[in-house]
């Protein structure tokens, strides 16, 4: 395991036993840093929701040590505590007498914060989570759609500015399509807010697409790995792990597998001013049935065939719009969709309009195949030679 640097929340030989003897949560060591976002995964009963709920003391550890930004929470009052430290549940828990405004103004107001200050505070959090506080901020949570009120559940939450999230199960209680929805949202949110999250779920589809590691529990409370989701996905610390992540663990780590350019083809290009006759010779050159056309700028403008190089004109008069393309960062899981989506035997890969190459089903296999072999070995993807199965030394 990586170590953190600037830990946010630290567990050091945490553990729960209950009066009972069943023992919830092992000895368990978990550092999580300073905006990063670390999602606790695993079956029924593994203790995940208790690792939670020990770190505002909700329920109290029986071992171990609980550190929340270098202060030891177990020496602190918890309701204090509590305000300190957002927390969003899978039913919300909105109050239903209350307006949005008045349950996301919740814990500032009880921090004694100004009507003016809270006011201005929740009208930033419902348009920040994507709700017109002019719109919502009057309506009360059963005029609101699940996703709506699991969206004031989460600015409720940031209200106060806290330092940490908890989230459990936050998204459970949707349909899978307003899921993914709320789960995009989030992930822009994070991008501009940065909080330190732990963030429970059963889904390990969830669990790597929305934290920067991912914990894996199994039953008995024992943290079985802890790792990024690459890692946990192509390299299973045992045997539990591999079972529960799933044979085709391969199929979902194109989820978390970003596009490398080492990856992408080169085909044949054409630019839209030229003529058609010199775009066929270049084609014939190049023994190729098709080619990118691209504008002065190396901009995407299309694609031609090479059937349609005939006669006079030039190849802007004929190109066609290019549908298959996606964006530099986008996860190869995208690339393979789009695939699907269009038909298509190859797709763009584009820097804002700049094209820079294409994948194929042959280049994306053997993508995943370069990013598994070089967490294999411990080094980063762009030092890795399929090749020769091992790092590309200078």
């Amino acid at each position: 395991m990586d170590v953190i640097q600037n830990s946010m929340i630290e567990l050091t030989g945490v553990g729960k036993t209950y009066e009972d003897g069943t023992v919830a949560v092992q000895e368990l060591d978990l550092e999580v840093g300073d905006g990063e976002v670390v999602t606790l995964v695993g079956p029924s009963g593994c203790g995940k929701s208790t690792t939670l709920k020990m770190v505002n003391r909700l329920i109290e550890p029986t071992t171990g040590e609980i550190h929340l930004d270098g202060s030891d929470v177990t020496h602190v009052d918890p309701v204090e505590l509590r305000r300190r430290i957002g927390y969003v549940i899978q039913q919300v828990g909105l109050f239903p007498h209350q307006t949005i405004r008045g349950n996301v103004a919740t814990v500032p107001t009880l921090l004694g914060w100004s009507k003016a200050k809270t006011g201005e505070r929740v009208d930033a959090l419902l348009e920040l989570v994507g709700l017109d506080p002019k719109v919502h901020g009057d309506r009360y949570p059963h005029q609101l759609s699940g996703g709506q009120r699991q969206r004031v559940g989460v600015a409720r939450a940031l209200a106060a500015d806290p330092p940490v999230l908890l989230m459990d199960e936050p998204f459970g209680a949707v349909d899978p399509v307003v899921r993914a929805r709320l789960q995009d949202e989030f992930l822009r949110l994070q991008s501009d807010i940065a909080k330190t999250v732990l963030f429970v779920t059963h889904d390990i589809e969830e669990a790597v697409r929305m934290g920067d590691r991912v914990a894996v529990f199994e039953e008995g409370g024992r943290l079985a790995q802890v790792d990024t989701p690459a890692r946990v996905l192509g390299s299973p610390a045992d045997e539990f792990v591999a079972e529960f992540v799933g044979a085709d663990r391969g199929v979902r780590r194109l989820t978390v597998t970003p596009v490398d350019r080492t990856d992408l083809e080169q085909p044949p290009t054409v630019r839209v001013d030229d003529t058609l006759a010199d775009a066929r010779s270049a084609l014939q050159r190049a023994e190729a049935r098709w080619a990118v056309a691209l504008d002065a700028d190396d901009n995407l403008r299309g694609w031609i065939a090479a059937a349609e190089c005939e006669g006079p004109g030039t190849v802007g008069e004929r190109v066609h719009r290019m549908e298959a393309w996606l964006p530099f960062d986008a996860p190869l899981k995208d690339a393979l969709a789009t695939m699907l989506r269009y038909d298509a035997g190859w797709v763009a890969v584009l820097d804002g309009d700049h094209f820079l190459g294409v994948l194929t089903p042959g280049t994306l296999h053997r993508a995943l195949r370069r990013s598994v072999r070089a967490d294999d070995q411990g080094v980063d993807v762009s030092e890795f030679d399929l090749e020769t199965a091992g790092a590309v030394h200078a």
